[in-house]
């Protein structure tokens, strides 16, 4: 009988695949902790459903819930999702760069070219400084975070108390998970400035990707930013002034979300919603209760969420824009995508459509079977529920706990999905085919 060798099977591997099995493993020990009794508040354990959806939850960053974060899980339970919210939101090979460096194990080829898959570097150069980099930037942002919100909540919450909601919604916050422990997310703070700011503000730095982050940090020396980072500020600006305005007069006169509060009060809560929803899924009206105008709004910026190496998922804010400029470009009568006085390679106008084409046939698929297997539930929450699942965002209309274990099982699919990337599932399920030396005929087809 022939011994498996783990080594030589994970040589054998694609990158793509390397990086979906780590998460899948992931999942599966975060799995475990969280049905283990000591997890929970409730008599023996969770439901295994239960267990896993919230594991997979937390290590994609999405927050969507089937029991609540405050109630349902312990001091240590809470614990073990804040890990698995910041293992999800650093990257699989981010934390396994970090214990390497911790033991003084040298960092192979092998990782260096999974890294430069999971990190969307371009070389294979530098990369542990990348890491590093990445680390170093986590550490301070949410320090920060953690600092701001628990001078704000001492007050309130107590010292101890306040220290630690601090920690949790700071890495809740800049992984873009959307978990809280308030049990009513930051609908408590519809008002509060100051928390509504902090928390917008980590969601945004951590939605930016690392890369464009230290882009920014070096703008003095460098006096420039690259095209991708200036693409991936660009379209988040708009996307944040959209959502904002669009929410903001939606949804003023609305009693059950910003009707009854001030005028200040309906301008920041807006503001917060516009950000939120695309990857974090905190809430400080409820969602449910929103317009339908609003729901659809938030289903659009939901499906295009954060931006490439970023703790957030959706399709990534430069496909849309790569994709959004080549109809453009199109529609003008140029041959070629042309954005900020520069042209973009074929190569990633084709990866872009085929990233949006692969994100929608998962989410007509999904929203399918959650019909079937709730038809009670209704088209739109159910349609909402899915590209939030895929978008890792986690804002919900309020079904998630009451859906069987099918629609469950199937939001866990879209969750992984969304936050490994749904070309790299599919890459990861695909076989090598060798390289072809010759080309075949071109034709023209008629499309449009």
């Amino acid at each position: 009988m022939k011994k498996f060798d783990l080594r030589k099977s994970l040589k054998k591997m694609l990158p793509a695949q390397v990086l979906a099995i780590g998460y899948l493993v992931v999942i599966i020990i975060g799995t475990l902790l969280l049905h283990l009794p000591i997890a929970t508040t409730k008599e023996g354990s969770l439901p295994w459903i239960d267990c896993l959806f919230t594991a997979t939850s937390a290590t994609a960053v999405t927050g969507l819930i089937v029991e609540n974060t405050s109630e349902a899980f312990t001091v240590f339970g809470q614990v073990v999702i804040m890990l698995l919210i910041q293992f999800g939101g650093l990257g699989l090979m981010t934390m396994s760069t970090l214990v390497a460096l911790i033991i003084g194990r040298r960092i192979g080829i092998r990782e260096r070219v999974v890294m430069q898959k999971e990190l969307g570097q371009f070389t294979l150069s530098g990369l542990v400084n990348v890491v590093r980099r990445i680390l170093l930037i986590t550490f301070i942002i949410e320090g920060m975070g953690m600092l701001i919100l628990f001078f704000r909540w001492q007050p309130l919450l107590g010292t101890s108390k306040a220290l630690y909601y601090g920690m949790f919604h700071s890495v809740s916050a800049f992984c873009n998970a959307g978990f809280d422990l308030f049990g009513n997310s930051m609908q408590n703070f519809s008002q509060d400035f100051i928390t509504l700011f902090a928390i917008s503000s980590l969601i945004i730095l951590g939605g930016l990707g690392f890369g464009v982050i230290t882009d920014i940090a070096h703008f003095r020396k460098n006096r420039r930013l690259t095209f991708h980072s200036q693409m991936v500020i660009r379209v988040t600006l708009a996307l944040i002034l959209i959502g904002w305005v669009f929410i903001f007069f939606t949804e003023y006169s609305n009693p059950q979300t910003l009707g009854s509060l001030s005028l200040g009060g309906k301008a920041i809560s807006a503001y917060f919603s516009s950000v939120t929803t695309r990857t974090a899924g905190f809430e400080c009206v409820p969602t449910g209760l929103l317009r339908i105008p609003t729901l659809f709004l938030t289903i659009v910026l939901m499906f295009i969420g954060a931006s490439p190496a970023s703790t957030g998922g959706g399709i990534k804010t430069t496909t849309f824009g790569v994709v959004a400029a080549t109809a453009f470009n199109l529609i003008k009568g140029r041959s070629e995508t042309e954005v900020l006085k520069r042209r973009v390679a074929q190569e990633t106008i084709i990866s872009a459509t085929s990233i949006i084409f692969l994100a929608m046939m998962l989410i007509f698929a999904d929203t399918i079977i959650l019909n079937f297997a709730d038809p009670d539930k209704g088209f739109l929450p159910t349609f909402f529920e899915v590209v939030s699942a895929f978008g890792t965002v986690g804002l919900s209309t309020g079904i998630t706990p009451e859906l069987s274990w099918v629609s469950k099982l199937m939001l866990i699919i879209t969750m992984y999905a969304g936050r490994v990337g749904p070309m790299t599932v599919a890459t990861a399920l695909s076989s090598k085919v060798a390289s072809k030396t010759y080309r075949y005929a071109e034709e023209k087809i008629l499309v449009g």
